[in-house]
């Protein structure tokens, strides 16, 4: 037999993933490989869908999950696994109460647990200049939201719901689980209503009973100033419905920050390297520099060493805390040129003809450590 792959690589998440991540990658996941989704031969799709949903069984429940954990799949046996390969795509998505949320794939309506809608996720990217000022970004992204004709029953309408027979309308039933330590009970969504309590007996025709439509949505997000790459956004209310339509998930917008052709951020502050050359270095000047505001004279001092550094105040970025800006840090960067014009080899040969080689502290502590090295006696 083929040997099973890890749970965690199938769902796409690291070891330490939350409940919430593992339901949010299964559904990405069950979204993707749904047949109903797949063009041509359905077979691969079918069999990635089916694999997904053993792994979210093992990883959603923390019995089995500790299990898995510490002894791999050896340690599931008599673990009351279910037989995915036996069962349809509307059965497998009802049994984890994700029916409808696919657009009720199956012709079944249904619903979560809790009456909460599903959390979204979705991205942005910036510039580091959005950054310091902060920006509107406008979203668009698609979701189930409530079918408009039906106002999220699923019954076609005039018509009303029914109750469920087998929960008795509590959208829950108790399944008995044979593990190593005798039979355990559990509550589950009910797999007739998927957890809704209700029977749609006369579906509507645009929702196909589901309750649910895929909708566009636009929106506009503010991200504040002084943002960092990887934090994320929570718009509040703007995810999907919950079963009952009264509440609904949250949207999760990850920031990305494209990376600045000239300066580099090192928490609020900001860092840039400019290269000038040894006379400014030796004699002193102005140059320009980058910042977020457009190009900035400073002053190099005579005599700048290789690596000095010059300190814009509060030209950095601001913090997301105190509002407070940072500082850009002026890198200064000799450079020595690789090829002298005839002019300027015969001013640096002049120059050089001047210079008392044991001038400087740095050199001249080098030359003495070198005759002293050589037993060399002036």
């Amino acid at each position: 037999m083929p040997q099973k792959r890890d749970y965690y690589e199938i769902l796409g998440v690291e070891k330490s993933a939350s409940a919430d991540e593992l339901k949010r990658a299964y559904r990405r996941g069950a979204l993707k490989y749904h047949p109903d989704n797949q063009k041509g031969d359905k077979t691969e799709a079918e069999a990635k869908f089916k694999e997904l949903a053993e792994a979210y069984e093992v990883l959603s429940d923390p019995v089995k999950r500790q299990r898995y954990d510490r002894f791999g799949h050896e340690g599931l046996r008599g673990a009351g696994m279910h037989d995915f390969s036996s069962m349809g795509f509307a059965d497998i998505l009802s049994m984890f109460g994700l029916d409808d949320f696919f657009g009720g794939f199956g012709g079944r309506g249904g619903g979560g647990m809790g009456d909460r809608g599903y959390d979204l996720e979705t991205e942005v990217e910036l510039s580091l200049e959005e950054v310091a000022k902060g920006a509107d970004q406008t979203l668009e992204f698609e979701r189930m939201d409530l079918c408009e004709t039906c106002s999220g029953s699923g019954s076609k309408p005039g018509t009303t719901p029914e109750r469920c027979r087998t929960c008795g309308g509590h959208g829950k039933v108790q399944q008995q689980v044979e593990g190593f330590f005798g039979v355990s009970v559990r509550i589950i969504a009910c797999p007739k209503c998927a957890g809704r309590g209700t029977i749609v007996s006369d579906p509507c025709g645009d929702c196909r009973g589901s309750g649910r439509r895929r909708k566009k949505r636009t929106l506009v997000l503010h991200v504040p100033a002084g943002i960092h790459d990887g934090q994320v956004i929570v718009a509040r209310g703007e995810g999907e419905p919950s079963k009952s339509g009264t509440s609904r998930g949250d949207l999760h917008c990850r920031v990305h920050v494209r990376p600045h052709p000239l300066l580099e951020r090192r928490g609020d502050d900001l860092i840039c390297q400019v290269p000038i050359s040894f006379s400014q270095a030796a004699l002193g000047g102005k140059i320009a520099v980058p910042t977020l505001n457009g190009r900035q004279e400073i002053d190099v001092p005579s005599g700048t060493q290789n690596g000095d550094v010059v300190t814009l105040k509060k030209a950095g970025l601001p913090s997301r805390r105190s509002g407070r800006a940072g500082d850009q840090h002026v890198i200064v960067l000799i450079e020595v040129p690789k090829r002298l014009t005839a002019k300027q080899r015969e001013l640096l040969t002049a120059y050089a003809d001047t210079e008392n080689v044991h001038v400087t502290p740095g050199r001249k502590s080098f030359f003495d450590k070198l005759k002293d090295y050589f037993g060399v006696k002036d």
